[in-house]
């Protein structure tokens, strides 16, 4: 009944990690798969499957199903779990548990599930034990449309929801299991199926609009300067972006000039920012945040300036992005005719980005080794028109930005939640299966090698459109740009920040039966021309002389837009 009703309000994809104490789960996706009624995939590893689980709801909007065993199989869901809580992510958490009378006996693969994930869960309930007794067919629907419409989120963002549901022995059925109908003999609904809309009227029941906020007047800002800036923050979303263009205000954006509007943007915007010569004399009065900024240092200086109004889009009222907090407003819209910007202001952005776009442009074609911006601009000239790109956190979310290549035609995913490197080649293949468009992956080796679970695909799942590129410096050649990369912590800094690692990637690869290919950067054009199907193309790279190369591009940027 739990796995009908999931389908009646719209569940389109379930993951699911396989255990004796979740059989009687995985038989009835297997069956409503069988029915055709949804797309079941099966990981082995239940981090992976979650982080899968993420990249599909994520691409979909649509809320997808990850369900395991008791114990650690639980536990291990977590991170995925807290990532889809900050980033808005609509996922449902169905995990198997003994039912209370084993918990207290020292059962076997048993831990304290109720509440597991905390406050990265917008609701949690434990569903009384399984049992086919008048009422609770009811009760279990009831509750499994309340976990539904709780992650959708009504009014709020989207988000995470934990159903523990305790079994009791027999775990498989008494009678061989065959595809049969729905069991309540109809078709798939939309997401307000015709149960769920009938709970307020029934004994008991209780509306799912509980969860949502109560109605608040939508607060549309104003803007009263002609100096202002729009921030878009690199949180995967895809935003509109027809009022930023109406407004006219200069936009800047963390993925630089890549992703959904970027014609609207200004790709060399974080440069732009690093400059404190130009922002000291083009410094905007107001600055319009959409999401969450988590990426550069200097735009978290922007946002601390307290001479600088901020005004907060799309808040998420947890994690607020105000380092000085002193949030203007929260609002819902900006009404883009209400200011005419100052057309001197405007022509500063715009001939700064112009300026400093031809000159990282060449700076980058003048470089010959294989170092991150480098590698990042080659793959966003070369991956097609009408794509998705997933990118790794640490310094390949960094790099695309800093590259400065204009693609409005590629949509773009990071899992910038938590910022986490776990997970993303699951959330990749996700993205890859939910999408329905070609999917290019571009992370470092930690990130790659953090998750080569995801990897495992056996011989009934379904194989996504999916190229990984990895960028591979041995080690993580993040900290090399960070305060502990400094020259003067050489004697520590190899051992516990660079943590070489000396993985031969196309042994591991062909370990799982994935296609690999080792390039160089002139190679690269062609290792991404589309072809079906899940492959690597590993990018030898360096850590050695990437806080030399930053600071050329740095100077290259500077010479062109200061003089």
């Amino acid at each position: 009944m739990l796995v009908d009703e999931l389908v009646r309000n719209g569940l389109r994809h379930a993951v699911l990690s396989p255990g004796s104490r979740n059989a009687a789960l995985a038989f009835a996706l297997h069956r409503a798969a069988s029915g055709g009624r949804l797309a079941l995939h099966v990981r082995i590893d239940e981090r992976s499957a979650g982080f899968l689980a993420l990249g599909i709801a994520a691409a979909s909007g649509e809320p997808v199903a990850v369900v395991c065993t008791s114990g650690t199989a639980a536990t291990n869901l977590h991170p995925a779990v807290t990532e889809a809580g900050h980033a808005g992510v609509p996922l449902l958490v169905l995990t198997a548990d003994r039912p209370n009378e084993l918990r207290a006996a020292g059962a076997n693969q048993t831990v304290d599930q109720h509440g597991l994930y905390g406050s990265s869960v917008r609701w949690f309930d434990e569903l009384a034990v399984a049992e086919n007794r008048a009422g609770q067919h009811a009760y279990w629907r009831g509750q499994t449309c309340r976990a539904v419409h709780a992650a959708l989120g009504g009014a709020r963002p989207a988000a995470p929801v934990h159903l523990n549901l305790p079994f009791r022995e027999p775990l498989v059925p008494d009678e061989p299991v065959t595809t049969v109908p729905s069991e309540s003999g109809g078709e798939p609904a939309s997401h307000r199926s015709e149960w769920c809309e009938s709970l307020a009227g029934r004994p008991g029941g209780r509306p799912w609009t509980e969860f949502a906020e109560a109605p608040r007047a939508p607060a549309r800002y104003r803007p009263d300067s002609p100096y202002g800036l729009v921030l878009l923050a690199a949180d995967g979303g895809e935003h509109d972006l027809d009022w930023a263009r109406r407004l006219g205000w200069p936009v800047l954006s963390e993925t630089g000039g890549v992703g959904s509007g970027a014609e609207t943007l200004l790709p060399t915007g974080m440069w732009l920012l690093e400059l404190a010569e130009f922002v000291r004399v083009n410094r905007p009065d107001q600055v319009v945040c959409v999401g969450r900024p988590t990426v550069f240092r200097q735009v978290q200086r922007l946002l601390a300036d307290r001479e600088v109004e901020k005004v907060l889009l799309h808040d998420q009222p947890d994690s607020w992005p105000a380092p000085a907090h002193d949030v203007s407003l929260l609002a819902d819209s900006v009404d883009p005719t209400a200011v005419t910007p100052d057309p001197v202001w405007l022509d500063a952005w715009s001939a700064a980005d112009r300026k400093a776009g031809e000159e990282l442009a060449a700076a980058l074609d003048r470089e010959s080794g294989s170092q991150g911006p480098v590698v990042a601009a080659r793959v966003l000239d070369e991956i097609p028109a009408d794509s998705t790109l997933v990118v790794g956190s640490s310094n390949p979310t960094r790099d695309v930005a800093l590259s400065a290549r204009a693609r409005p035609d590629v949509r773009v995913h990071r899992n910038r939640g938590v910022a986490g490197i776990d997970g993303t080649v699951s959330t990749a293949l996700g993205v890859a299966l939910a999408g329905g468009t070609p999917t290019y992956a571009l992370l470092g080796d930690l990130t790659f090698l953090h998750d080569t679970n995801g990897l495992l695909l056996g011989p009934h799942e379904q194989r996504p459109d999916l190229t990984i590129v990895v960028c591979n410096d041995d080690g993580g050649g993040i900290f090399a740009l960070l305060e502990q990369g400094d020259p003067a912590y050489a004697a520590t800094f190899e051992r516990v920040f660079g943590t070489p690692h000396g993985t031969d990637l196309a042994a591991l690869c062909a370990a799982h039966g994935v296609p690999h290919r080792s390039v160089g950067l002139d190679g690269i054009g062609e290792a991404l021309r589309y072809r079906p199907g899940l492959r690597v193309v590993e990018v030898r790279t360096t850590r050695d002389g990437q806080r030399e190369l930053r600071g050329r591009l740095s100077e290259a940027v500077a010479s062109a837009v200061l003089g």
